[in-house]
């Protein structure tokens, strides 16, 4: 006979079975390689429910005592080194159990009492990601508080603004800056959003019909710190959703934290030279030895594909599975697993990227401003300032343009006589009005450019972050 968990075999089910499974079968079954991850989580679990059970009376207190006493002997192993489970223990639940049974004899049987691995692998992956989503928020904030300072301490500098990678106009660089911490916002908002969805306790809703078992679902969600309980058991079992959708939300941080790095990618190139890489966050070339490469914006764009590849899988894996719980759930742990890795190695990497990685070469930044033709909206303003309607402006303006290339010249070049020859409203200040701060200080509409709304901004977020982070403040 095959024996079960809680005989003296070493198989994992029931007497039903007389074989055991085929040796390649049983690795292709298992899931004890990757869901040790689950670990902590499954005896945070277990002890909540070996205290339910005990409340309830349907097991001792002094069951309850050895069982909480014997997981928490299997945690102190775990961190020891000493709790290594094997292929035949097929997964991290079964794995446990078994050691209980080991360390307690036949009051260890009593733990599994009223629950199926069913709605305890969904508990312990709840579990497991309402952890990582609050450690991935600390990162979110550390990588806007870099932002905040390069913004801080260049809240004067200049930058070229850009529309389709074409020279636009002149900004201020701590403006551009804060739009990414707009940006982390969002994603920090989406992310808790998504904690209310992951924060419903299935624990108790069995192997998908509830049980007969008099437990208490709402005291078990109540010692885990859910804030409900899944009031439907086929749902309990069966949603994944919520991996599906802190999937998407982290696709958005990757994507967010791509553009930014395919921002500093360029702006390190000798072609834009806005930025110079540190040693600390830059690699060499085994061939070329005046190459700094980087790397760091690289890989954090790179690895999007991955996290974009692994919603796509979890979307696929559930689109066609029947109620309730499916073995194709096996699949949404590595996706999972690997989605919070990444995400939250990009944001570190980010992070240390702009508190140490790089410095904005601000006399190039000056100099771009000064050699474009990004004032030209200005010019089209000044006139519609002293009246002039603003379509017949930008053809004037676009003329001066074309005028300026082909005799290789700057608006700025132009005196006063040829831009009066132009139009009549054009006057002595015109200059002064081109200049590239004049014409960042000018955008003074709310979330504008202007030094004067960047300096609001920048107060804000401050005070923003300090809320969010007691503990300290950006600069």
């Amino acid at each position: 006979m095959a024996g079960g968990v809680t005989g003296g075999s070493t198989a994992t089910w029931s007497d039903r079975f007389e074989q055991g499974l085929n040796p390649f079968i049983e690795a292709f079954n298992a899931s004890i390689g990757f869901d040790f991850n689950l670990l902590q989580e499954d005896l945070d679990g277990s002890i909540a429910h070996a205290r339910m059970l005990a409340s309830c009376d349907v097991i001792s207190a002094e069951d309850a005592d050895q069982l909480v006493q014997g997981l928490e002997r299997i945690r102190s192993e775990a961190k020891d080194g000493l709790f290594q489970p094997g292929l035949s223990d097929e997964d991290i639940h079964f794995a446990v159990e078994r050691r209980l049974i080991a360390l307690l004899g036949p009051v260890g049987k009593k733990l599994h009492t009223g629950r199926s691995r069913n709605d305890q692998v969904g508990t312990d992956l709840r579990l497991w990601l309402r952890r990582r989503l609050d450690g991935l928020d600390v990162d979110l904030e550390r990588l806007q508080i870099a932002l905040w300072q390069q913004a801080d301490h260049h809240r004067n500098t200049l930058i070229p603004g850009y529309t389709h990678l074409q020279r636009a106009q002149p900004l201020c660089l701590a403006h551009h800056l804060l739009a990414y911490l707009e940006m982390l916002q969002r994603d920090r908002d989406r992310l808790q959003d998504v904690r209310k969805r992951v924060n419903i306790c299935p624990l108790g809703a069995a192997a998908l019909a509830g049980t007969p078992v008099p437990i208490d679902r709402r005291r078990t969600a109540e010692d885990l710190d859910f804030d409900r309980i899944y009031t439907n058991s086929l749902d309990a079992v069966s949603d994944r959703d919520f991996c599906v959708e802190f999937s998407a939300a982290a696709s958005l941080v990757m994507a967010h934290l791509s553009r930014l790095a395919e921002e500093v990618i360029m702006w390190a190139s000798e072609e834009f030279a806005f930025v110079l890489l540190s040693d600390r966050c830059a690699t060499g070339s085994s061939l070329m030895p005046q190459k700094k490469n980087p790397d760091v914006p690289e890989l954090v764009r790179g690895k999007c594909g991955r996290v974009f590849g692994h919603l796509q899988g979890l979307l696929t894996m559930i689109k066609g599975l029947p109620l309730a719980y499916n073995k194709d759930f096996q699949e949404d742990k590595e996706a999972l697993f690997d989605v919070v890795r990444t995400t939250n190695d990009c944001v570190k990497a980010m992070a240390i990227l702009f508190e140490e990685g790089m410095s904005f070469r601000t006399e190039r930044l000056e100099q771009a401003v000064e050699r474009d033709f990004s004032n030209a909206t200005d010019v089209a303003d000044y006139l519609v300032a002293k009246g002039v309607p603003f379509r017949e402006a930008y053809q004037l303006v676009g003329t001066v343009v074309r005028r300026c290339l082909e005799n290789n010249c700057l608006l700025r070049d132009l005196d006063l006589a040829e831009w009066k020859g132009l139009h009549p409203a054009f006057e002595a200040d015109l200059h002064d009005a081109l200049a590239p701060r004049a014409v960042v200080a000018a955008r003074r509409s709310e979330g504008g450019t202007s030094f004067e709304r960047v300096d609001e901004q920048l107060k804000l977020w401050s005070e923003r972050l300090k809320r969010i982070d007691g503990s300290s403040q950006p600069g």
